[in-house]
């Protein structure tokens, strides 16, 4: 069951330089990852929110916040849903990384203190509000890293099941995962 104090948070911007199309269109076993990803936060999180870019004009079937930056990083798809989120908590979790679980995010949920990822990446990850500060800054500073914000924040980092850690950065990447 969804929790009611988490919100969850779509990151489904990205050049997608590599991919060579917007990666959250692509298609794995009939749907989109944008729409998988969407579903997975539905499962853990009673708040759902995508956050990209208006200009890239993606057309998903439902509404994406614009992050408000011209910036093209993680970093303000985050700040913009921290922002947005009307809960403590949000899990925020990139579009591209569809063997994600619903009980790997509620992990992580319950390990945030500040902040928490996994020990071998900066996303899937959770934030509370506390946070934004930190984030904030960066992102106006031009520090856009986030394994470098996760350090300056309290951040617990978790030894998690790699397999569903797995992005996909190419076409040929989502075929091998499909």
């Amino acid at each position: 069951m969804a929790r009611p104090d988490l919100t969850g948070v779509l990151l489904v911007g990205g050049v997608s330089s590599r991919f060579g199309s917007p990666k959250a269109l692509a298609r794995l076993n009939g749907e989109t990852l944008a729409e998988r990803a969407w579903n997975l936060l539905g499962e853990a999180c009673a708040e759902r929110l995508a956050v990209g870019k208006a200009s890239d004009e993606i057309d998903l079937p439902f509404k994406v916040l614009d992050d408000g930056t011209e910036t093209r990083a993680a970093l303000a798809g985050i700040v913009a849903g921290l922002r947005a989120a009307t809960t403590d908590v949000s899990v925020i979790v990139p579009v591209d990384m569809p063997r994600l679980t619903a009980d790997l995010l509620l992990e992580l949920a319950a390990a945030c203190t500040s902040a928490a990822a996994p020990l071998t990446s900066p996303l899937p990850a959770a934030y509370r509000k506390t946070a934004l500060p930190v984030l904030e800054r960066r992102l106006a500073g031009g520090d856009l890293a986030l394994h470098e914000a996760l350090a300056e924040l309290d951040a617990t980092r978790l030894a998690l099941d790699e397999t569903q850690l797995k992005n996909v950065n190419t076409p040929d990447g989502l075929r091998r995962l499909g």
